[in-house]
């Protein structure tokens, strides 16, 4: 499983960007995919995930950001709004898939990150 993630730039404080991430290899429609986050000097945390329909959320987003997955396009998005300065880190996809290699049905799979920046 490979996963191109893209969309971050540079955006002001309320604004929106969309990220997107694409999928390829081994990986089903029912396989969990989600968006993390890190800032500068902070740990990669959960920002938004979906698994067969069912979405979460980061309480520090609710309301602002909708995580959603095109399936026949095997892409994940992040449409992002009302941004704010503190949003600003580097923007992770992650799929949990089978590899077969290390005989394991629940890998994650991380893309190479996108960064966000929101200016005040």
């Amino acid at each position: 499983v490979q996963l191109q993630a893209s969309g971050g730039g540079l955006v002001q404080a309320g604004g929106s960007l969309r990220l997107s991430c694409a999928a390829s290899g081994d990986i089903l429609p029912n396989n969990a995919m989600g968006w993390y986050r890190q800032g500068p000097g902070n740990r990669r945390l959960l920002v938004a995930s979906i698994s067969s329909g069912i979405t979460n959320y980061a309480d520090s987003v609710k309301g602002r950001f909708t995580v959603s997955r095109d399936n026949a396009k095997n892409t994940l998005y992040l449409q992002m709004n009302s941004l704010k300065p503190e949003d600003t880190a580097v923007y992770y996809c992650k799929a949990r898939a089978p590899n077969l290699q290390i005989g394991t049905m629940e890998y994650d799979y991380w893309g190479q990150g996108t960064l966000v920046t929101v200016s005040s």
